[in-house]
């Protein structure tokens, strides 16, 4: 299991903060790992910078996902970066308007984002701005909704085939 480093998550943070003050909206450790949450608007910078700084080295994007907060109208990104020279792992989100859903791409820093970019536009909606082939990857082409959205019942609401009470409802 990872542990976290708290020096290099201090330093993480203070890098961060004195480079892009205003950009920085929280940070906090969650399981064990650093959680930055970056406003949108920077968050190309963030990464770019987290990449290229000699000191922090996050040189591997290990995943990118959406996330939907249907209570707050919002989706949003999550990147896990990996420095493989400090072994240090973080995590950055961020979180966009749902009726403007557009991040710029990571692909112009990590290559690999190319394909979780266009899952998370394929389940959520996220266009990525800037990506080299902005389209589906595992459902149809003609489908118009996004189906991790919390958005739908889990479960028909029609049914009457089906007896709750066993379940405690």
């Amino acid at each position: 299991m990872y542990q976290s480093n708290p020096e290099r998550d201090q330093l993480v943070v203070k890098k961060l903060k004195t480079q892009f003050f205003d950009a920085i909206a929280k940070e906090e450790v969650m399981s064990d790992m650093l959680c930055i949450t970056v406003q949108k608007e920077f968050i190309h910078d963030v990464l770019l910078y987290l990449y290229q700084d000699k000191e922090l080295q996050y040189n591997f994007l290990t995943t990118l996902c959406g996330m939907h907060y249907p209570e707050k109208n919002q989706l949003g990104v999550v990147y896990h970066l990996h420095s493989f020279v400090n072994n240090h792992r973080i995590r950055i989100k961020t979180a966009t308007d749902i009726d403007h859903p557009v991040i710029t791409t990571a692909t112009t820093i990590w290559p690999a984002a190319n394909w979780m970019e266009r899952e998370t536009y394929d389940f959520f909606g996220i266009i990525f701005e800037g990506h080299p082939n902005m389209k589906r990857i595992l459902n149809m082409d003609d489908m118009t909704d996004f189906p991790m959205r919390k958005e739908f019942p889990l479960e028909d609401q029609t049914r009457d085939d089906k007896d709750d009470s066993m379940f405690g409802r």
